[in-house]
């Protein structure tokens, strides 16, 4: 037979186009219009469900005979021996089988299929309660009793097979046997179902001394607060309220640091609350409060404040309120210990308290956090837990010496070599002082200098020996603060003022002398200024005159020209000779005095407009600013000014625009003031000239 070379063996050797499922096209609709008749949902599946078919049944079998039972048992008990031996493991059909043969009333057989079945797999504790299940329903007691017997000793911890046992026995009466298999039972310590299962069975028959003897087992064999805490119940249900109370208390001494043990005490305090025992019950409460950790005590805190709002006076509910806040601050700082703010709050509420233990203690915890890294900032907030920690133990606590180490150890913990806290140095020495220990005080403010020198620690010493009348002492520590930082200004000014405050001028002048020399200052015109108000007002006017100008001659700054023209206006010099003249002499005199000043004024501010104009022509503003205070110095002079010398230099103000420059080009314009001096409006006049001569020429020559 020959075929296609398209053929496929996998398909008949058929092609592909062969075995392809032509479906019928599907036909194009052309109406679309509803139909006249409508058709729900509802009437198509009714008419499927009636046209299915009839469900096929076997027919059933009626057995007239005896020979015909037999022959029927006989088959049936072939197909399944035949069943069993291929799918032996198959528990399902074993209970089919043995319930078949129940069912023929032939409990031997029945026995005997449930025993083999119990060869297979006598695990399967199903199987167990199937077959004594047959036994009590057939009223096969002592068969089904076997079968229960034979059952827990197999699969003991089963719990199902002892309560179908138990149930069984009880259900016959046999009390003392249900009791015997508890025991059996017990044996091989149950969960606690299992033990209050017992209990419950005894307390049917009223046995409460058994009920109790089995509680006392149950919470040996699992000493869980649950346990005690039903134990206790029980014991309250029968009024025996001191043997209730025992028990708690022997719970309490087990199962004080267990984790469930918040339960136990709210329980016991409950327990007393209910026999009017209050003050036990508030004993309970705080026992509780301070031996749970803070985490586990909600529960507490809420029954707790509670209980106070209920039995308690004003000041109990007050101490249940703080102990509710405290446990939120516990929850707070073990969620974040580094939170400084959380432990300032905590000690604010322990300082409130006033129990001297527990401040400390709070304390003690909070500056055990050290921030982890050492940088200033993280420290920043830590510090004050021992300055605050040191204040307490000083004003409050009223304990020196340990006030003393707070400080020492504060100061031993800040690494210094990275940076340091002044604050810290100077309240120890502070402390120091307040105690009348100077000696203490100079030693940390000169570890102070030496580990950690600052501004603060210098300035702080110096006051303090100053204070004390010790010169020499500040003179050192002034010379070491200069030599620890010589561009600051402010440690040269106050040096030479302590000098000139001691009559020492020649002094205070070699100190400014050293300061103006320095190559960097920081504020240097303020030390420049110090000096001149120094030798003003030793009346040494030649001096500061040359003050000036060696300032002139660093900066040319329109401040200094202002200053150094004022001083040349006020600077006249007092003359003991002019107490021996008459009085009209003595006005002559200071007129000429007054004028000779206004000369010296002027020529300074003549000599700093000539700057502006020939060295500095782009300070416009300043020249401009200038010329306005020598106008209203003129003006203060009164009688002996001329404005007329200024307004001659006076510029003219002129509105003008520029283009705003940026980085991405032109970005329009602006309004400014700009000044034209009057040299400035002769050169533009003469330039105007110029070109208009040149444009005449021009012209001429084209003609």
């Amino acid at each position: 037979m020959s075929y296609s070379k398209d053929a496929d063996p996998t398909l008949g050797y058929l092609t592909r186009k062969d075995a392809e499922v032509k479906l019928p096209r599907p036909t194009r609709v052309k109406n679309k219009t509803p139909a006249p008749i409508q058709i729900t949902a509802e009437q198509i599946l009714r008419e499927a469900r009636e046209r299915q078919e009839a469900e096929i049944r076997p027919p059933k079998q009626k057995i007239t005979d005896p020979t015909e039972l037999a022959d029927y048992r006989l088959r049936k008990r072939k197909e399944f021996e035949d069943l069993i031996r291929r799918v032996r493991w198959n528990i399902s059909v074993w209970i089919k089988y043995a319930q078949w043969e129940e069912s023929q009333k032939d409990f031997n057989r029945a026995r005997s299929v449930w025993e083999r079945a119990l060869e297979v797999d006598y695990r399967n504790h199903t199987l167990w309660l199937k077959y004594a299940e047959v036994e009590m329903k057939n009223k096969f007691i002592n068969h089904a009793r076997n079968v229960w017997d034979r059952a827990v000793t197999l699969l003991p911890r089963v719990d199902q097979l002892w309560y179908k046992y138990i149930h069984m026995e009880e259900m016959l009466g046999n009390v003392a046997g249900a009791r015997q298999v508890f025991e059996r039972w017990m044996g091989w310590m149950p969960d606690q179902q299992g033990w209050l299962s017992y209990i419950k069975f005894e307390l049917r028959y009223n046995e409460v001394e058994r009920a109790r003897g089995i509680f006392e087992r149950f919470v040996q064999c699992h000493p869980k607060v649950g346990a005690w805490i039903r134990f206790a119940k029980f014991e309250m249900k029968n009024g025996e309220v001191a043997k209730a109370r025992n028990v708690y208390e022997r719970a309490v001494e087990k199962l004080a640091d267990d984790e469930e043990a918040e339960q136990l005490f709210v329980a016991f305090a409950e327990f007393e609350e209910r026999c009017k025992e209050t003050e036990r019950a508030r004993c309970i409460y705080k026992f509780a409060l301070d031996h749970i950790p803070k985490g586990r005590a909600e529960d507490i805190y809420r029954k707790f404040v509670a209980f106070e709002k209920q039995y308690g006076d004003k000041e109990g509910i007050e101490d249940a309120i703080v102990g509710k806040r405290r446990f939120q601050y516990e929850e707070e700082v073990r969620k974040n210990p580094l939170n400084y703010d959380s432990w300032f709050d905590y000690i604010r509420l322990e300082e409130a308290a006033g129990n001297k233990v527990r401040i400390r203690e709070v304390y003690e915890r909070a500056i055990a956090n050290v921030p982890p890294a050492e940088e200033k900032r993280y420290w920043q907030r830590y510090i004050y837990l021992w300055i605050n920690y040191a204040l307490y133990e000083e004003l409050d606590a009223a304990d020196v010496e340990h006030a003393r180490d707070v400080y020492r150890e504060c100061l031993n913990l800040i690494p210094h070599g990275k940076f340091s806290f002044a604050k810290i140095w100077l309240l120890a020495a502070q402390f120091e002082i307040r105690q009348l220990n100077l000696k203490g005080a100079r030693q940390i403010l000169g570890n102070a200098i030496g580990r950690a020198p600052k501004d603060k620690i210098f300035k702080k010493y110096i006051e303090i020996e100053l204070q004390l009348g010790n010169i020499d002492r500040c003179r050192k520590l002034y010379e070491k603060y200069l030599v620890w930082s010589p561009e600051n200004c402010y440690a040269w000014s106050k040096y030479a003022e302590l000098e000139r405050s001691l009559c020492e001028t020649e002094r205070a002048r070699s100190i400014f002398e050293l300061a103006i020399a320095q190559p960097a200052l920081d504020m240097p015109e303020l030390l420049w200024k110090a000096y001149i108000d120094f030798e003003i007002s030793e009346h040494e006017f030649e001096r500061t005159r040359e003050l000036y100008e060696r300032l002139l001659d660093r900066t040319k700054h329109l401040k200094v020209w202002i200053s150094y023209a004022k001083f040349e206006a006020s600077a006249m010099e007092d003359d003991s000779r002019l107490l021996e003249l008459p009085e009209d002499d003595v006005q002559e005199h200071l007129h000429a005095r007054k004028q000779q000043c206004i000369q010296h004024a002027r020529r300074v501010l003549e000599k700093a407009v000539t700057y502006y104009r020939n060295s500095a022509p782009e300070l416009k503003e300043e020249r401009a600013m200038l010329l306005e205070e020598w106008l209203n110095m003129e003006t203060s002079f009164g009688e002996f000014g001329d404005v007329s010398l200024v307004q001659s230099k006076l510029p003219k103000k002129l509105k003008k625009r520029r283009q705003i420059a940026t980085e991405d080009g032109p970005a329009g314009f602006e309004e400014y003031i700009d000044y034209m001096f009057p040299e400035e409006a002769q050169t533009t006049n003469l330039k105007i000239l110029e070109a208009a001569y040149r444009w005449k020429k021009q012209k001429v020559d084209d003609n």
